[in-house]
């Protein structure tokens, strides 16, 4: 089987652009997605704003593309049980670009389930990010835990992701979900949000928040209008029921900030440090002692097979194949790595270019398109041409830059 993850810059691919004063905002594409930002407040005068170090923005500065496959669902993640024989399975897989976002939440219903009967031994398939998350809840509530999968979490694609907290990017859409997913997906959003709390401040920053900041040189109402006018398809938007959770958006001045656009706002976000932040979830699952197994799945009767009688499904994108789950859509999402800047603190959104400073890299992600970027697009071959021509937009908005 093959084994996915993704969420957000990125709120649904990067992007779900933030829609803030400026037009198009700053957003997750999780996995791959993007976000929108909260309600806009100016900026009071004692919010003082940083230094603001360049992008070091040129083609050859380029040492890696990523491309990962976010798992789709219109209805939204499938969190059911059946039974395989006298194997129960327990479903949590199809997150769009909210994977790494939602994962504590949508573990903790997943365990709950897997729980009921206070087995002693859990399986987990998959080591992504829902995999190692339910595996790691799992450990909590008592069970000794092994994870299957063929890749462990460096080798998925939920190490593809953008690393932002996006928790709504591509989760549904709003018809196919119906009106009583709001709450349940509200549920998940809080419970990860408060567990992020827990990784915030340790060795190697697996967890921190980040300013980032909208530019636009379109006015806020165009803006909202364009943005509106991409999501044909309905995705779903539940960012408003957990808008008390991060900071609202800023207005700023004009010529507060070196950038040269008409409309420049400032919101601030959970990034994770996938790299660091993965590590982290390994080394205490293993700490805990739980147990990996490479193995790979070919159909779900191969899960009747293990030891353990309690299943929790986690295999992101590989649920198309191994499940025949055709509700599974694929969203690509590509990312550019620039050679890390430590003195870069900042991200940004810029005529359809995402930039986010990761402690591995320098992201930068084409999102023109709204959430329909990459929209039942499966292939994984890396463009370097998409990321080359991000990479010139920035180093088209240095030249432009006020200089101190």
């Amino acid at each position: 089987m093959t084994r996915d993850g993704t969420t957000t810059l990125d709120r649904r691919g990067l992007m779900r652009a933030s829609l803030a004063l400026g037009g198009l905002g700053l957003s997750g594409l999780a996995g791959c997605a993007t976000a929108r930002g909260g309600a806009v407040a100016s900026q009071p005068p004692y919010s003082p704003l940083p230094a603001f170090a360049p992008v070091r923005a040129s083609g050859d500065r380029l040492f890696d593309i990523t491309v990962c496959l976010r798992p789709f669902r219109a209805a939204g993640p499938r969190l059911d049980t059946e039974m395989l024989g006298d194997t129960l399975v327990v479903h949590n897989y199809g997150h769009g670009g909210s994977g790494w976002s939602l994962s504590w939440g949508s573990g903790t219903l997943a365990v709950a389930k897997a729980m009921a009967n206070s087995p002693r031994e859990v399986a987990v398939v998959g080591c992504g990010a829902l995999g190692l998350t339910s595996a790691i809840l799992a450990q909590q509530a008592g069970a000794k835990v092994t994870i299957y999968a063929r890749d462990q979490l460096p080798q998925t694609r939920s190490s593809r992701a953008t690393g932002s907290w996006t928790p709504d990017s591509r989760i549904a859409l709003t018809d196919a979900a119906g009106p009583a997913f709001g709450a349940l997906w509200e549920t998940m959003a809080r419970t990860s949000f408060k567990r992020y709390r827990q990784y915030l401040g340790l060795p190697g920053t697996p967890v921190e928040w980040v300013d980032r900041y909208n530019l636009s040189d379109t006015d806020p109402e165009t803006a909202r209008a364009q943005y509106r006018a991409l999501n044909t398809l309905g995705f779903a938007d539940y960012e408003d029921r957990i808008s008390d959770l991060t900071p609202r958006t800023e207005t700023l001045s004009p010529g507060a900030t070196p950038f040269p656009t008409a409309y420049v706002s400032r919101s601030s976000t959970l990034m994770f440090n996938i790299a660091d932040y993965g590590h982290t979830l390994m080394s205490d699952f293993l700490t805990a002692g739980g147990k990996f197994e490479r193995a790979e799945f070919h159909s779900p009767a191969d899960m009747t097979t293990l030891k353990e009688k309690v299943v929790i499904n986690c295999p992101g994108y590989g649920a198309r194949a191994l499940w025949k789950d055709e509700s599974i859509t694929p969203v690509r999402g590509q990312i550019g790595w620039l050679v890390p800047q430590p003195e870069l603190t900042y991200g940004l959104f810029y005529r359809d270019v995402s930039i986010l400073p990761r402690r591995d890299g320098v992201m930068v992600q084409a999102i023109e398109g709204g959430d329909l970027k990459g929209y039942k697009n499966d292939n994984e071959t890396p463009d370097r041409a998409e990321s080359e021509k991000a990479v010139a937009v920035i180093a088209e908005l240095n030249s432009r830059m006020r200089r101190a």
